[in-house]
């Protein structure tokens, strides 16, 4: 066994740092990490208290969330010269970590470069909600995003045809009934006013709620309603917007997280490439609904996300709590 790197706090605030600049539902950021100094581990929390009962009762996002926080630790310290050996849980105990990365220091020809070279990216991908070029995604590009998921234990596939109207149609029927009864979870962390805006730490800021969407199909969330009107004014969206899924095999915890890691991974790779990238998870965070978009023909296994991606505006940063709100150091 390789041995464990002479590791400073120094080092696990940078990685941790990249962690938390993953992306999670309304941008809750519900993880906390242990990090313990003797034996050179990072425990991975869920951090339960930002659930959202409403919109992810089975807390499936949560697991998304936390598996694309593992993945840029993962991607961290490959960067950073170690060898991230994670282990994923179960964790049906709340007490338990979902995952545990040991580190260790790597040679340099031990180095997975495929991941370590993404590392650039982290602080880049932003959620743009802005309209994209109807310009396509070149067909190699998709297949290196699809092999990106692939190494994650999950599948990337880019519906169009019927499929694509199909998916559409149902985000689109998922975004009208949400008018009407509304979603706490939503208006918990949505942030509205300069004050609110400018402060925050977590949730989502005025400043990147995007424009309204005046034409075109792109599945486009109106985060504003229920709010006090902002001025984000509107714009003409993709007549065909190009959407990208992520499935599992099965529908456990355990593939929840891996959805999370393939999600990061790809959208880590679309970033580096110039690609910009949003999320559609309205229909998502309904069971009945969430079944119609799997792709029968296909054979896929049941969907974990949907992006959208494009090129367009990278999009505005997010905040983020502080590392020191989210990392403890025991020895």
């Amino acid at each position: 066994m390789p041995a464990t790197p002479q590791l400073d706090d120094e080092l696990v605030r940078e990685l941790i740092g990249d962690a938390v600049a993953a992306p999670s539902m309304h941008n809750a950021q519900p993880w906390r990490f242990v990090y313990h100094r003797t034996a050179h581990v990072v425990d991975l929390y869920a951090d339960r208290l930002r659930a959202m009962p409403t919109a992810d009762p089975e807390n499936r996002a949560l697991h998304i969330g936390c598996g694309a926080a593992l993945l840029n630790l993962r991607v961290s310290a490959w960067h950073a010269g170690l060898r991230p050996v994670a282990t994923v849980h179960s964790a049906a105990d709340t007490a338990e970590p979902l995952a545990t990365v040991r580190l260790e220091r790597a040679a340099p020809h031990e180095i997975d470069y495929d991941l370590a070279g993404l590392q650039g990216a982290v602080s880049l991908r932003h959620t743009s909600r802005y309209p994209y070029a109807e310009t396509p995604l070149p067909d190699p590009l998709r297949q290196r995003l699809a092999d990106q998921a692939r190494s994650e234990g999950a599948m990337l596939s880019f519906p169009s045809g019927w499929h694509l109207d199909l998916v559409l149609d149902v985000i689109e029927d998922a975004e009208s009934e949400s008018r009407f009864t509304g979603d706490p979870d939503e208006q918990k962390w949505v942030r509205t006013g300069a004050d609110a805006s400018d402060t925050t730490r977590d949730g989502i800021p005025e400043y990147s709620l995007g424009a309204r969407r005046r034409e075109g199909r792109a599945p486009v969330r109106d985060f504003a309603r229920g709010h006090a009107e902002t001025d984000r004014g509107s714009a003409a969206f993709e007549r065909m917007p190009q959407l990208a899924v992520v499935s599992t095999r099965e529908d456990r915890p355990l593939d929840w997280v891996a959805a999370g890691q393939a999600m990061e991974r790809v959208l880590l790779l679309a970033t580096r490439e110039g690609v910009a990238s949003s999320f559609a998870t309205q229909a998502l965070e309904r069971q009945e609904l969430r079944w119609l978009l799997r792709d029968p023909v296909a054979g896929a296994g049941p969907v974990q996300m949907i992006m959208r991606l494009g090129y367009g505006p990278m999009g505005a940063h997010t905040p983020r709590r502080s590392v020191q709100d989210v990392l403890d150091t025991v020895p």
